[in-house]
């Protein structure tokens, strides 16, 4: 996969991520993409307001009336006068600036697909604890949970998990990553799709990945990345917890 050169955001205007403060959410697949490119960027809502951020900035940002192409909801980002909302867009858009996927159009919309495909998992597994009403509490929808997760479990995580093994197994440069030779943002979108589901359902996750080798070792060779593993390590990344996506509920693991 041939790539291009970065053009990173400068050190003075660097990019403007705006996402939840408290939660790695759908905004940590941008955040992944932006530290293993080692790009200069501001995670808007985690700032002060000394520093122009926090929590109002962001809702600021998001309710602008100058805008005349309002993001549906966060993650957004800001790059300059352009403004770029939902994961798979914003990647879409990084991709070239960040050297994160290959310079001909093939590459490109085959990663734009692998990101879709990432996004109806990531979706699917936010609806495990969530499967009648994202405005209820999962405690007034546990029994539809318990049924949601039984055929994610059963069902979705091996079809998702089998088909990117596929993926893998199929690319003619060789199964170190998912297009060509070099790490694209979809790698890095399939890794934090893997962390979210052993954190979610390990149980499950672990048979899972028990049969598909490619994805298993992906995940590995990725957190081993210097700039992504420094990542991990530092308070930068937020730990999962019960208030994003990926949710561990015992009872939903079987």
């Amino acid at each position: 996969m041939t790539q291009a050169t970065p053009a990173f955001a400068s050190e003075a205007t660097p990019y403007r991520l705006h996402y939840w403060p408290t939660i790695q959410g759908r905004g940590e697949f941008v955040r992944l993409a932006l530290e293993a490119a080692g790009a200069p960027y501001v995670d808007v809502a985690r700032g002060t307001p000394a520093e122009g951020g926090g929590e109002e900035a962001l809702m600021k940002a998001l309710g602008d009336p100058r805008n005349p192409r309002p993001s549906f909801a966060p993650p957004f980002l800001v790059d300059g006068d352009v403004v770029v909302g939902q994961t798979a867009a914003i990647l879409l858009y990084l991709g070239p600036r960040l050297q994160l996927v290959g310079e001909g159009e093939a590459d490109r919309v085959w990663t734009h697909q692998l990101q879709l495909t990432v996004a109806d998992a990531v979706a699917e597994a936010h609806d495990t604890h969530h499967p009648l009403a994202t405005s209820a509490y999962y405690e007034d929808q546990r029994e539809a949970a318990l049924e949601r997760s039984r055929a994610f479990r059963e069902e979705r995580i091996p079809k998702f998990l089998h088909w990117f093994e596929r993926v893998l197994q199929r690319n003619p440069a060789g199964d170190t990553h998912l297009v060509g030779d070099a790490l694209s943002y979809a790698d890095l979108s399939l890794f934090q799709l893997v962390a979210g589901l052993r954190y979610a359902f390990p149980k499950a996750t672990a048979r899972v990945l028990a049969d598909t080798p490619a994805v298993a070792r992906l995940h590995t060779n990725v957190a081993r990345r210097q700039r992504v593993k420094a990542y991990l390590e530092s308070p930068r990344r937020i730990s999962f917890n019960e208030e994003g996506i990926f949710r561990h509920y015992p009872e939903l693991d079987g």
